[in-house]
């Protein structure tokens, strides 16, 4: 396949004919925001303040002793979400809207934007505590239902990408949002968002194609040389398993802090990976017998890895590698979606059934919490902004909050 050409303001290179094939993908596996290291631990014998999570343990102690007294026990407290480290944040949309990706403005974390399915565009100015419906004029002159998958901030600067394909982009904060013309023929579908510096952003689709900005959009320019399928189906001796004559695409892609990318074809069969300079995406035999869920960057640069049916491996070692550890986890049978990392040691995974696990070291051991028991919907993404600020993403409109 010939090389992806030079992008002007609107995407013109031809489409070939294996890339006319389209996947819609159950969720746009991007936009993950790793968080700052852990904070300081507090000194109890020079500070008399009590931190909220002091003031939570406090009260789950209390609780306790109470509940030990009444008839239903320890059941009681089992089945209190409001001891949770997270709290659920009831929002004014419609039943059945799928929430897909959180950002917020750097330079405000107060200031922050939710995306989902039915058009979903909300703001919040208080942390994530209260949302209100944002709309976006240019997003609305068209008689489509946009689906917004990923959003990035960098500075003021933010961008959103949607599906039928939308660009939007904004330089003072999402005051204002500007649409960004493109090209029908652009080779899939708009997955994955950032930010990359003024004016500057990366743009990848689900077929592979990374393409770069330095101008806010005007102009783009191809930062690998074809698509997954074109280099699949050009080297047959691969020697990746259900990689010959390749019409699939990504199912998730999710970015390093340092620009490299890990992603997982629309089968689970295999993954792919690329970093700055290379020509080509790199394909990638799973070690594992089930197929892959989702995989993504832990903060200590490792990777980790999601099967279907509830499976939870981490990589051996940093960096990119094939070998993996499968890790014991209480998914109660269900299958778990996400992992994010709120430091190298604390971590949170999520899945379906309201399934929220919690590690403190590095993944070795995981722990079930029970803030979503009682919510029937499925929890697809967790995004830490920093390390006291988080939020965990479901269908029906579920919301939850870090309490930090």
């Amino acid at each position: 396949m010939a090389a992806l050409q030079h992008l002007s303001s609107s995407i013109t290179a031809p489409l070939p004919p294996q890339l006319r094939s389209r996947f819609h993908p159950r969720r746009r596996g991007g936009c993950r925001l790793l968080p700052s290291a852990s904070a300081a631990p507090h000194s109890a014998q020079t500070d008399n303040s009590i931190t909220r999570r002091q003031l939570i343990g406090g009260l789950q102690a209390a609780a306790a002793a109470a509940i030990s007294l009444s008839p239903l026990g320890r059941k009681a407290l089992a089945a209190d979400d409001s001891l949770s480290e997270w709290e659920r944040v009831f929002l004014p949309i419609d039943p059945g809207v799928v929430l897909l990706d959180i950002a917020f403005v750097p330079d405000d974390p107060s200031h922050g934007f939710l995306l989902g399915t039915r058009q979903t565009l909300l703001e919040t100015k208080d942390g994530g505590t209260t949302w209100a419906p944002r709309s976006i004029p240019s997003a609305e002159d068209e008689d489509f239902n946009y689906r917004f998958n990923c959003i990035s901030f960098k500075g003021k600067e933010g961008w959103i990408i949607g599906k039928p394909a939308i660009l939007l982009y904004t330089s003072d904060a999402g005051d204002t949002w500007k649409r960004i013309p493109l090209s029908s023929q652009l080779p899939g579908d708009m997955v994955y968002i950032k930010g990359t510096g003024e004016k500057g952003a990366e743009l990848v689709t689900d077929q592979g194609a990374i393409y770069v900005t330095s101008n806010g959009g005007y102009n783009w320019k191809a930062a690998i040389q074809e698509t997954v399928s074109a280099t699949l189906n050009r080297t047959v001796s691969s020697g990746i398993s259900g990689a010959s004559y390749y019409t699939g695409t990504f199912s998730t892609v999710n970015r390093s802090p340092d620009g490299k990318y890990v992603a997982v074809s629309s089968r689970g069969n295999f993954y792919l990976t690329w970093e700055p300079g290379q020509a080509y995406w790199q394909p990638h035999n799973r070690a594992i017998a089930r197929r892959i869920q989702n995989m993504g960057w832990r903060a200590d640069g490792g990777l980790w890895l999601l099967a279907r049916g509830g499976g939870l491996f981490l990589s051996k070692g940093t960096g990119i590698s094939e070998e993996f550890e499968e890790i014991p986890v209480q998914s109660r049978g269900f299958g778990i979606l996400d992992v994010g990392y709120r430091s190298e040691d604390e971590a949170w995974a999520a899945g379906g059934s309201g399934v929220l696990l919690k590690t403190t070291n590095s993944g070795k051991t995981w722990v079930r919490d029970r803030a979503a028991d009682n919510i029937a919907a499925n929890l697809y993404s967790v995004k830490f902004i920093n390390d006291k600020q988080g939020f965990v993403l479901g269908n029906d409109g579920v919301l939850l909050k870090y309490l930090g």
